[in-house]
């Protein structure tokens, strides 16, 4: 797959203009009812990104943009939806500019904050801390949760989020205490946070424009029936981690007791770190059946059966210093060979991509740091951090996948400019590369850029960018 990034007016994969930015592309379809909310957007997108993991007033240096920005995050015609829906449309451009298949993978995070008053922002649980006594007292946490969806291509470069959803536990009181009294499986799925995989799917494989190219990925939690028929109703696919041992057949045995039946298709070695970093080499049994999946006890008459493809991955013998490898994988797609079924092994692979993109989200833009008082306004700052998050995590995996590539697809002529001047390259070079500024970039950020170093991390690339960008003003200044 080739590379995906590309000016969003004009598609021709350069920039229509030198002083065009990124964070123009980002907002230019921003759906806000003011255009001066707009205009807030772009500054505050370029001001947070030019120092990030800063605290707003450091980053807004005077008074009146600090004022300006709180306004903006507290403002009741705001929301997450307008700030991200730029975002949104740039993502379906570049999906759409994309040759073959998408990854889209899911996964809910929470941020947690420590309030005085948590019920500003939301009690998502209670636990058990330790005073200066001794003594283990309850604790309070309030915080957000969000469950986001990020795309990638096959080659693990991110194209950009499809949706994101935020809540708090309150808006779900109670379902705890009905699954006390009924049966889990009957509770209906609106009535539950799970629902929130059924709303990313059907938002997400709206920027598809063909969903039957799109593959989603989740965890364990993802074991949903539900989702199952969601994604054949809506034409896409899907590829999940299952923990719900599911009646198959005629309902008189399990997915466990077919797999027990199945002979192994094949080997598969794969290289592994242990608890103390080091790398072993661990060899998997593969299996896979197509089996014909019932619905829970509880839904029969309101989901039909389907037929998917179960696919087991365990690992030979019993492993030191790590835990052992056994994924129980289900997927609508079918699997004929071993090939096949290395194949889907490495696509559900990819799912840790969206676990680093939640780091940086809170390691490197440190959305937990924040002191804003309210769910909403921490909702609208943890949304311009999506955006910058996307942003240096895509940076770190193109220079990986495509580093041939022109540097005018991520840097302006300006930035193009101030590395040349600043870092001076004594190898030989042919042409001008993208690999070749964004290890400049990295190396403004701390990379060392040794002959055995690895490719550089999204730490020093977001030190990188940092520095980049508050050297560009200060010539802008000049």
């Amino acid at each position: 797959m080739g590379l995906v990034l590309r000016d969003l007016k004009n598609g021709n994969g350069s920039r229509a203009s030198s002083t065009k930015t990124w964070v123009d592309d980002e907002v230019a379809d921003c759906d806000f009812r003011d255009a001066r909310l707009n205009r807030r957007c772009r500054m505050l997108l370029k001001q947070i990104g030019s120092d990030v993991g800063q605290s707003i007033p450091l980053v807004c240096q005077d008074w009146a943009n600090t004022k300006a920005a709180y306004r903006f995050f507290s403002n009741g015609r705001v929301s997450e939806a307008d700030i991200l829906s730029g975002h949104f449309a740039s993502t379906r451009e570049r999906l759409a500019s994309a040759n073959g298949l998408i990854l889209m993978l899911h996964d809910t995070t929470e941020f947690t904050f420590k309030r005085d008053k948590p019920e500003l922002i939301g009690i998502t649980k209670t636990v058990n801390k330790k005073g200066k006594a001794g003594w283990l007292t309850p604790h309070t946490l309030c915080g957000i949760l969000m469950h986001s969806s990020l795309a990638v291509t096959t080659e693990g470069v991110p194209l950009g989020l499809a949706a994101v959803k935020f809540w708090t536990r309150k808006k779900f009181k109670g379902t705890a205490a009905l699954k006390k009294k009924i049966n889990p499986t009957r509770v209906p799925i609106e009535k539950k946070e799970s629902v929130r995989w059924l709303d990313n799917l059907r938002q997400a494989t709206e920027l598809v424009s063909e969903p039957d190219t799109c593959v989603h990925i989740g965890d364990r939690e993802s074991d949903i029936y539900e989702l199952f028929c969601t994604a054949r109703e809506i034409g896409t696919h899907f590829l999940v981690r299952t923990c719900v041992d599911r009646l198959v057949g005629d309902g008189d045995h399990t997915i466990a007791d077919e797999m027990d039946e199945v002979e192994t298709k094949g080997l598969h070695c794969i290289e592994v770190r242990d608890n103390k970093g080091d790398l072993t080499k661990a060899t998997l049994e593969l299996k896979c059946r197509r089996v014909h999946v019932l619905p829970p006890i509880g839904k029969q008459k309101r989901y039909p059966a389907l037929t998917l493809t179960v696919i087991h991955a365990e690992e030979r013998g019993t492993p030191k210093n790590r835990e052992k490898i056994k994924w129980k994988l289900i997927t609508d797609l079918p699997v004929q060979s071993r090939k096949d079924v290395i194949e889907k092994l490495e696509w559900y692979a990819m799912r840790w991509k969206i676990e680093v993109f939640h780091k940086i989200l809170k390691s490197g833009c440190k959305a937990e740091e924040s002191k804003l008082r309210t769910a909403g306004r921490l909702v609208n700052l943890i949304s311009i951090f999506c955006i910058l998050s996307w942003r240096i995590f895509w940076m770190t995996m193109i220079n990986r996948s495509t580093p041939k590539a022109s540097p005018s697809v991520a840097l302006t002529k300006t930035e193009i400019g101030l590395l040349d001047q600043l870092i001076n390259d004594n190898r030989k070079l042919s042409g001008k590369k993208l690999g070749t500024y964004l290890i400049k970039i990295a190396r403004l950020g701390g990379y060392l850029a040794r002959k055995n170093d690895p490719p550089p991390g999204n730490v020093v690339m977001w030190r990188g960018l940092s520095r980049l960008t508050d050297i560009a003003l200060g010539a802008a200044l000049r």
